[in-house]
Formats: C-alpha cells, structure tokens, sequence
C-alpha cells in the first residue's frame, strides 16, 4: 500500500511540475521551451538510474578511503548517528567515529580486505549492503554475516549503519 501512496505521491507531483510549468511555454523561443521540458522530464523519469550510478562512484571512494585507512574521508561520508550492532551504542557523531573507528571497520571484520571484492546488494533505490565474512575466515563468503548499510540521503550516498546478521 505505501508503495502505491509513493507512487501516487510522486505521479501528482509530477503532474503539479508540468502544470507550473506550462505559463513558461508561452514564451517567445519554442525550441528552447521544449527542450528544457524534455530535460526536465528526464532527469525525473530517470532519476532511478541516476542515483545507481552515483553510488558506483561514491562505492568506489568509500572503499578506497577505508583501504587507505583515511579516518577523516570516511567520516565526512558517514551519516551520524551511526547505527551499530544489537546491544551496542550508536557512534554519536564525527568524533566519537574517529575514536571508534577501528572498531568499524576492524573488529569483527577486516572492512579493508572484504571491501577488496566484496559487491554491494541493493536493496532498494536509496539502500545498498555489503556484506563480509569474518575476519578470522576472511574466505568464508557462505557466512558474511558483518553487514555495512548506505543509503540515499538528502546529501548523497552515506554510511549509515553497521549490523551483525546472525545477532
């Protein structure tokens, strides 16, 4: 049901859009009118494709940043708070991350090795997981129960949690 209020929501928004838009059209240079409205009706039907695409890029910069072990860049694309794993405290915000950074990323997993090849699992449009083993069986891809959660928000791509599965 609330996929069809989305929906709903996001056809009357759209047709809102164009009718706001249509007193624009009655301007002197038709050419320019219809191609911006063309342009404006693709970004908004594809906006889907657009947000894959961007988490592509923000994938590759969140791995390589953790990789190069730079604390800093990781916690610039991290949304606070962090969600943590049943029965432990959320990472309050960008100091408290950088204190518990290891904890992140080395504790229960070597974030830094599994993200090597790890592929991320989408979810939904606004949310994709990665998933790794055990840092004591690094190999063991049958049980990758570490779970890193990103998802869309209002300033792109973030971080936002991390949860053990089998917890």
């Amino acid at each position: 049901m609330k996929s069809d209020t989305n929906s709903t929501n996001s056809h009357n928004i759209t047709q809102e859009l164009i009718l706001s838009i249509l007193p624009f059209m009655t301007m002197r240079v038709p050419c320019r009118r219809w191609t911006w409205l063309a342009s404006i009706l693709t970004l908004l039907l594809f906006s889907n494709a657009f947000a894959e695409s961007d988490f592509s890029s923000f994938w590759k910069e969140f791995k390589s940043a953790v990789g190069a072990g730079d604390k800093l860049k990781v916690a610039g694309i991290t949304k606070f708070p962090l969600s943590m794993p049943y029965g432990v405290k959320a990472v309050k915000n960008k100091e408290d991350f950088l204190r518990r950074y290891n904890e992140i990323f080395k504790s229960e997993a070597n974030a830094a090795q599994c993200f090597k090849s790890a592929e991320p699992h989408k979810q939904s449009d606004r949310q994709y997981d990665i998933y790794c083993p055990f840092k004591d069986t690094p190999k063991d891809w049958e049980n990758a129960p570490i779970r890193f959660i990103f998802e869309l928000t209002k300033g792109g791509w973030r971080f936002v949690g991390l949860d053990n599965i089998n917890e």
